[in-house]
């Protein structure tokens, strides 16, 4: 097949420019104001909006590269997506630098600078244009709908994913340069890998065709263009399962939204088009959630209609003679579809972070269309340098802005609130984040606002009952749960806390049923095992107790708790050896864990170490003074090695606590009976 040549560039390469003028000078630039935009990343925290899944409280991400956790990747559903490079990389993260928000960040930054410098490579390599090339980089980096892919740590699979494109779009360049083999298959490993990190790709056999029109110029003739959409194939195959498993693992995991129209999902459709369209051109009021509004006015629909109309026609009508118009709005438009709310996922209309391929078709539409009029006009240069320089100066100042909402949860949440109507998720997590400061009362202050809006909200209904389960206020936490279990009833959270809280008003059976719910939707909740080994050994099943405590341990291996409860067990069936290894283990994992060090002392004492036994009696009364059980408990060790003062003192103090305690009450009048 004969080598195609490459566009004639309508500007020099820079070759023999000043540094400040060449490729190289201009892809420093391009580092340094992406940097500098996104400069504020360091500061930022985890978030409370999916970062729980992906990072903070997910024990394979947190479990490193293990043979065991890379079969979970590329295994799991978790987060209602498969996406097995993305958690492989955010394991690596966690790998170097643990629970610091600022490497996970640092590294999403990384990924999205060297996707701007690919865009400005890619396209420069297919334009042989310097300057418009280096443009359509600068506004694809800096640009604000671009923060929440960066700065949400969740949203790695964003930069990632656009990093496989962009190497499969170099690859695929020099394959068609070259007609190299090699090349193509490159192409297409780059390709699943990026599928593999956020299956968004499938739309890039189409962007393949768009760029083979321009600027690759291959369309010659229908049989080569035969030849072209052969070549996609393979490309083709690759998204057909994609697609297949992504629509199924969403649908497990209750992603995917049954209760809007088809004529709902395109007149949403058709609104968040230009919705995209004006926050590209005018990036304000951005929120890391938009919610659905169920239906829009026809009117706006209508219009909405019209106008994509008309950029089809212009497209069609200009693309003969301006063959990047028809390329840029296909690919803002195409890379769009999966996400568009077709099938509807989630709660959201639209989303900043489903414009971070799209936009590059936009930004390229922009730049040459805007170049070619200046030109067109005999415009002088320092004005169409003058105009670039104003947008490059206002995407940066308002990315700036915008990357500090990112700082934590409240101000995400808050902003959101303030440019968003009816944002109830945004109400719910700021709870959330007042929760995790201890301020339950505040907290719930933000969930019955959530549940204003939207009273069938899961989350919020379950997190208002988890804090008045805090409150020990179990019977109108029950409630709640039960109507968060109406919306979903395999939720295994909810199930989890709604068994606790019979747990405590004493409804063991049931307890036990939904503890036992929780884990047929989520075998790999350690605390819903936990949970039920405790309601089993209260309930005299000791055995089948300690099998979940085991079971809880073995997925997550620092559970203090567990190991604490497995001792309890152990210690029931009078297993000495096994009870004080899981009591040591607590306290290495917990050296705060008084009751841990009360009840390895029990043990001690029972196998007659009464010097030892006291040592972690006084080491549990030094966390914990005010526990009466701990004093009652050492009084006995120390009668027992003739103590008979000290033991005297603590039997008081154990009685001044609890009154009420009729076996120290017992003990010490026999003692002052003697």
């Amino acid at each position: 097949m004969k080598r195609e040549p490459l566009p004639t560039p309508d500007e020099r390469d820079g070759s023999h420019d000043p540094l400040w003028r060449s490729p190289t000078g201009l892809s420093l630039l391009l580092v340094v104001l992406t940097f500098s935009a996104f400069l504020r990343l360091g500061t930022c925290d985890f978030v409370n909006y999916d970062d729980p899944d992906y990072v903070t409280a997910n024990l394979h991400v947190q479990g490193g590269l293990s043979w065991k956790n890379l079969v979970w990747a590329f295994g799991t559903g978790c987060a209602s997506n498969w996406h097995p490079v993305t958690w492989i990389s955010h394991m690596l993260d966690w790998r170097f630098f643990g629970a610091s928000a600022a490497g996970h960040h640092w590294m999403s930054l990384l990924f999205h600078i060297l996707n701007g410098l690919l865009v400005f490579a890619c396209l420069r390599l297919m334009t042989g244009a310097l300057w418009r090339s280096w443009l359509v980089a600068a506004l694809f980096a800096l640009h604000p709908l671009h923060v929440e892919s960066v700065a949400w740590i969740s949203e790695r699979k964003d930069v990632l994913s656009m990093l496989f494109f962009l190497l499969c779009l170099w690859a695929y360049v020099g394959y068609v340069r070259a007609q190299d083999s090699r090349r193509y298959l490159l192409a297409l490993v780059f390709f699943a890998f990026g599928l593999m990190s956020k299956p968004m790709l499938v739309t890039v056999p189409f962007l393949l065709l768009f760029i083979d029109y321009w600027p690759l110029v291959r369309f010659r003739s229908a049989s080569g263009i035969r030849l072209l959409i052969w070549e996609k194939l393979p490309f083709l195959a690759l998204s057909a399962i994609s697609c297949v498993v992504t629509f199924f693992v969403q649908r497990s995991g209750g992603s995917v939204s049954t209760s809007l129209s088809l004529d709902a999902r395109l007149a949403n459709a058709m609104i968040s088009y230009c919705r995209y369209l004006a926050k590209t051109f005018w990036p304000g009021d951005l929120s890391v959630l938009y919610p659905h509004p169920g239906s829009w006015p026809v009117w706006q629909v209508i219009l909405a209609a019209l106008l994509l109309t008309a950029v089809f026609v212009a497209a069609a009508l200009l693309g003969r003679r301006f063959p990047y118009f028809p390329v840029g709005w296909l690919w803002f438009f195409g890379a769009l579809i999966p996400v568009i709310g077709l099938v509807q996922v989630g709660v959201q209309s639209m989303a900043d972070r489903y414009t971070y391929l799209p936009s590059i078709g936009l930004f390229l539409l922009v730049v040459w269309a805007g170049a070619d009029f200046l030109s067109s006009r005999r415009i002088p240069k320092v004005i169409s340098v003058g105009v670039s320089a104003l947008a490059i100066m206002g995407c940066f100042m308002v990315t700036w802005r915008q990357v500090g909402y990112w700082r934590n949860s409240l101000t995400l949440f808050e902003r959101a609130i303030q440019v968003t109507k009816n944002n109830y998720l945004a109400f719910n997590n700021i709870g959330d984040f007042l929760s995790s400061q201890g301020k339950t009362a505040e907290s719930m202050e933000f969930y019955l606002k959530a549940l204003q809006i939207n009273p069938r909200y899961e989350d919020a209904l379950n997190n208002m009952g988890y804090a008045l389960a805090g409150q020990r206020r179990y019977a109108e936490a029950l409630p709640y749960y039960e109507a968060a279990l109406r919306v979903r009833p395999t939720q295994p959270e909810v199930n989890n806390n709604y068994g606790n809280a019979l747990s405590e008003l004493g409804r063991r059976d049931e307890a036990m049923a939904h503890y036992r719910l929780a884990l047929r939707s989520n075998p790999e909740h350690s605390e819903a095992h936990n949970n039920l080994g405790i309601v089993l050994a209260m309930s005299g099943k000791p055995e089948e107790a300690i099998e979940h405590f085991q079971q809880a341990i073995r997925l997550n291996p620092g559970y203090a708790s567990a190991h604490s409860n497995l001792g309890n067990a152990f210690a029931v069936q009078r297993k000495w050896k096994e009870a004080v290894a899981e009591y040591e283990e607590t306290l290495r994992l917990k050296p705060s864990d008084s009751q841990a060090q009360n009840n390895l002392a029990n043990v001690l004492a029972e196998q007659g170490q009464l010097e030892m036994a006291v040592q972690h009696y006084q080491q549990s009364l030094a966390l914990s003074p005010q526990n009466p059980e701990a004093h009652r408990n050492l009084a006995l060790a120390l009668l027992r090695l003739g103590k008979r003062d000290a033991a005297v003192a603590h039997l008081e103090e154990a009685l001044r606590l609890k009154p009420d305690d009729a076996s120290a009450r017992q003990q010490l009048d026999l003692l002052k009976r003697q």
